[in-house]
């Protein structure tokens, strides 16, 4: 009898799900849901139509946003499951996030020179302003208010303003040359300076660069991690990622990966790191306190990436 009941409680007992890797295989248009136990495939990848590079999660989190920029397409999809829900015409979706209240997303076209900013509902998109910007605009981030969006132009050493509800293009200042990753962070703009080999200390009321941090060349995006404790950036050309004491600024430590290119990062439950290393096909897992690290192979040039805890 206690057996049974054992069988039975099993029987009942919830099925545990296991976490997701989303990778975006810029190189091969496809798009890999990996368990990130293993590093293998979790679900069939997702094809895309040409070139996928970044992703977000709804402000929900019950919807995935995956920008296919070279296919002028937008896919929404299940993080959970990896199942594709619908796709939708979006012109060259490149980088692209929520505001902090989650009413509107805003979406970079490096390919056409603008940013878009579309009103979200919770299940669909509609475009309320379009911005002509050149050049080759980049990567963005909000003020913590959400009135304000800043973008990088990466063609043209600028750091644009716009003014989310009406779309107002505010100010654009010199910052440095192929500006990429920008982050707000303490009442400042920290933005990658893929040109050189820093990130740049942006005082965005002033509208003056107050400091430089030294990183490695081709400095180009920044997460903040979990905690707030830290800030990751990563140097494509010198291929190291740099942990930067997010009270002070200061370099913590560094990892160095010749030759891999990382670029994006995500990071799991437990604190680690998991990063893109877009030249040589290959994802890594780095933990930051042990320095511990584990690399497993995916397709072509990864770009975005996203770990789903499930």
């Amino acid at each position: 009898m206690r057996r049974l009941l054992l069988c039975l409680l099993l029987l009942a007992a919830p099925t545990a799900r296991a976490d997701l890797l989303y990778v975006l295989n810029s190189g091969d248009a496809t798009i890999q849901v990996l368990d990130p136990r293993t590093g293998q495939d979790a679900a069939r990848p997702i094809p895309v139509l040409r070139e996928a590079h970044h992703l977000v999660l709804s402000p929900d989190r019950s919807l995935l946003l995956i920008g296919d920029s070279g296919g002028n397409e937008m896919l929404i999809v299940r993080p959970a499951t990896g199942e594709v829900i619908r796709r939708e015409r979006i012109s060259n979706p490149y980088h692209l996030d929520f505001a902090p209240d989650g009413r509107r997303l805003v979406v970079t076209s490096l390919r056409r020179n603008q940013v878009d900013i579309y009103g979200w509902d919770g299940a669909a998109l509609s475009l309320e302003h379009r911005l002509r910007m050149p050049d080759k605009p980049s990567h963005l981030a909000f003020s913590p208010d959400g009135a304000v969006v800043y973008v990088t132009l990466q063609g043209s050493r600028g750091l644009a303003a716009i003014e989310v509800a009406s779309g107002r293009h505010l100010w654009t200042m010199d910052v440095g040359p192929e500006p990429a990753g920008v982050l707000w962070h303490n009442g400042r703009l920290l933005v990658g300076i893929m040109g050189r080999d820093h990130v740049a200390v942006v005082d965005p009321v002033a509208r003056t660069v107050e400091r430089t941090i030294a990183i490695g060349r081709g400095a180009h995006a920044l997460f903040l991690s979990p905690d707030g404790a830290t800030i990751y950036a990563t140097s494509r050309v010198d291929s190291r990622i740099t942990a930067i004491d997010s009270a002070t600024l200061a370099v913590r430590a560094a990892w160095d990966f010749p030759g891999a290119g990382p670029d994006c990062l995500s990071f799991d439950r437990e604190g680690r790191v998991w990063a893109t290393l877009r030249w040589i096909g290959r994802i890594l897992r780095l933990d930051p306190e042990t320095g511990e690290q584990v690399i497993h192979r995916v397709g072509r040039s990864p770009h975005g990436i996203l770990w789903v805890g499930r």
